[in-house]
Formats: structure tokens, C-alpha cells, sequence
């Protein structure tokens, strides 16, 4: 039976694809260096599903580490998740996020070539588009014009993916550009669990509701949008990992190198999202107005009609779904941490 490697895979994303192709009868295989994640994710997914997936703690950017991945498995098709992920550290650190996500990329490109595996999806982003961009944003814009080094290795891994699949006509990529992924699995045993300060907004707001943080900044209120603060489009994170369910179905009939957004189409201000955590989980969130940052844009949200032309994929959860399982996650911590301090 072949087998789906998730490199990342024990990260927010990845362990939610995985649970998504369990669920289906996928044969799953993870690789992550767990420089982001925590091993115990490996038990949370054989929790939810029933199944242990296989796990090599690797960094996917290592070509010795990768090289029995690939030599003693059956591998049919890799989900690229593996990579530095947060815009305001890649802006301190450019070097870091440059060698750690393009090599990540290369090392697993170059494995996949030697042992003859044709599909690659890659987690992607909505940042390749820019910030000169007119939402909705549809896959034929141009991309580029970013603002972070971030978004960089993503724009400049897609390039590296569109030249592969030119060179090797049987190569099917699929670019799969991510919104703003927020939410967890509806068991509560998975989520977004950042190390330190959070960068994004729902675990930082689940934070503030758990007393972690004593309020909220919001970037800027003086922009053109319905309420002043930034509009982005929220997918729950496992309507996203289901588009990679869909993709990967897609990947068994395609070649070349597609570009397809997942998000809902919906943009929802910084604002709305509060008020609607706020009316989902009865916890009020207190916030204070702050400058806004550089390189933030007024709103980003997608055009998804090519996701449900070729995927049959379209997003289903709500914002309160989104809001109600983000702090179902969050009190899952609180209430870990609670029984081991009283221990």
C-alpha cells in the first residue's frame, strides 16, 4: 500500500491533514524535527483515529536523516508542510527562514526524484500574492510585491515547483495558497499551540480568554475596511486540511503545477472575530487599539470558485465553529496544566 508522508507533520496544519487522511484510510507517515511541535501530538492523533501513524523525528531540510524516509517506505505522494512559518521573525532572522524553508524543499524534491515519487502538494500562502493585490484574490494574479522574508520562501518555492514540473512532464504539484487557518479539531485534543508570545490572532485571543494574556493589541483602526481593523479570510483548519484530502485525490490524475487558494471567501475584520469569540464562548476579551504594522494590509480574502471546480472542495465550518473549537483547546491546556501543577 503507498503511503502519504507529511513533512511538518506534527505541526497545526500538518497533524490535522493527518487526522483528515486517517479518517479517510490513508497510510500516513510523518517527519519534524519537533523544533515547533510537541512529540505527544503522535498520541493525541492515535486518540482521535484509532491509528498511530509512523513518525521519524527528522529535519526534512537533512538529506542523510530523509534518505531511509523515502528508501524504506512506499511513498505515493508528500504534503510539503516543513518550514519556519512566523513573518515578523523572518524579518529578524531572513537568513534562517531562506536556508531552513527553501532547503527543506530542495532536500525532499531531490529524495522524491531518486525514488521516482510523482506528487507534491505544498503549503502555500495567500502573502504570494502581495500587498498591490485587489481582493477577492483569484490563483491568475500576479504574485510577488511581498513583504516579509516568509513570504518569500513561499513565492520562491512555488517558482522552484513550477520549474520541476516543466523539467519532468509526469510531476504533479499542487500549490495549495492557505488564507488564515484558525481553529482545532472539534475533540479539542489538537490545535494551534505556539511556543512563547503568539503571531496569530485566535490563539492569542484564546489566550487572552484563558487569563494567559491580560488583553489584546489590535493593529490599527484607521483602515477603509467596515470597521477600521483588518478584514482577512478565516478558514477552520480542518476545512483546510480536508482541501489537502481533496488535492491529494486531484494529484492522481494531474501534471504540471496548479495554483489553487483555500479560503472561504469571506473576509471578517480583527474586530468581528473578537465580538464573535465573544458571543460563541460567552468570555469577553478585553483589547486596546495599537499602531499598525508594517507591511499589514487593509483586507485579504479569496476567490475559492477554483478549489470547488477542481477539488469539489469548498470550506463548511463557521466562524463560530471556528471560535467555539479554538477554546475548546484552549481550556484542554489550561486544564493539563492544571493537573500537573497540582500533582
Amino acid at each position: 500500500m503507498e503511503s502519504v508522508l507529511l513533512t511538518g507533520g506534527m505541526g497545526y496544519i500538518g497533524s490535522h491533514t493527518a487526522v483528515e487522511l486517517l479518517r479517510e484510510g490513508y497510510d500516513v507517515i510523518l517527519v519534524d524535527d519537533l523544533s515547533n511541535s510537541s512529540a505527544d501530538v503522535l498520541d493525541r492523533i492515535e486518540s482521535i483515529t484509532g491509528v498511530r501513524p509512523k513518525f521519524y523525528q527528522a529535519d526534512a531540510a537533512d538529506h542523510e536523516a530523509m534518505t531511509p524516509v523515502f528508501r524504506d517506505n512506499n511513498i505515493g505522494a508528500v504534503i510539503h508542510f516543513a518550514g519556519y512559518k512566523a513573518v515578523g521573525e523572518s524579518v529578524q532572522k531572513p537568513l534562517l527562514y531562506y536556508r531552513n524553508n527553501i532547503d527543506s524543499a530542495l532536500t525532499v524534491l531531490e529524495l522524491m526524484e531518486k525514488y521516482n515519487v510523482q506528487r507534491f502538494i505544498f503549503s502555500s500562502s495567500a502573502t504570494v500574492y502581495g500587498e498591490h493585490n485587489t481582493p477577492p484574490l483569484t490563483e491568475d494574479l500576479p504574485t510577488g510585491g511581498i513583504t516579509n522574508p516568509y513570504g518569500w520562501t513561499k513565492y520562491m518555492i512555488e517558482e522552484i515547483l513550477k520549474d520541476a514540473a516543466k523539467a519532468n512532464q509526469e510531476l504533479s504539484v499542487v500549490l495549495l495558497r492557505y488564507f488564515n487557518p484558525i481553529g482545532a479539531d472539534e475533540s479539542g485534543l489538537i490545535g494551534e499551540k505556539p511556543n512563547g508570545i503568539p503571531n496569530n490572532l485566535m490563539p492569542y485571543i484564546a489566550q487572552v480568554a484563558a487569563g494567559i494574556r491580560d488583553h489584546l493589541n489590535v493593529f490599527g483602526n484607521d483602515y477603509p475596511t467596515v470597521d477600521g481593523t483588518g478584514v482577512r479570510d478565516y478558514i477552520h483548519v480542518t476545512d483546510l486540511a480536508r482541501g489537502h484530502v481533496a488535492a491529494l485525490r486531484y494529484s492522481r490524475t494531474h501534471t504540471g503545477a496548479e495554483a489553487i487558494n483555500l479560503g472561504t471567501g469571506n473576509g471578517v475584520s480583527v474586530l468581528q472575530l473578537i465580538h464573535a469569540f465573544e458571543e460563541a464562548n460567552g468570555i469577553r476579551i478585553p483589547y486596546e487599539i495599537a499602531p499598525r504594522r508594517a507591511g499589514d494590509v487593509a483586507e485579504m480574502y479569496a476567490c475559492p470558485d477554483k478549489a470547488e471546480k477542481l477539488l469539489n472542495w469548498h470550506a463548511e465550518k463557521t466562524i463560530e465553529d471556528c471560535c467555539r473549537d479554538s477554546w475548546r483547546f484552549q481550556k484542554g491546556i489550561a486544564d493539563e496544566l492544571r493537573v500537573m501543577r497540582s500533582r
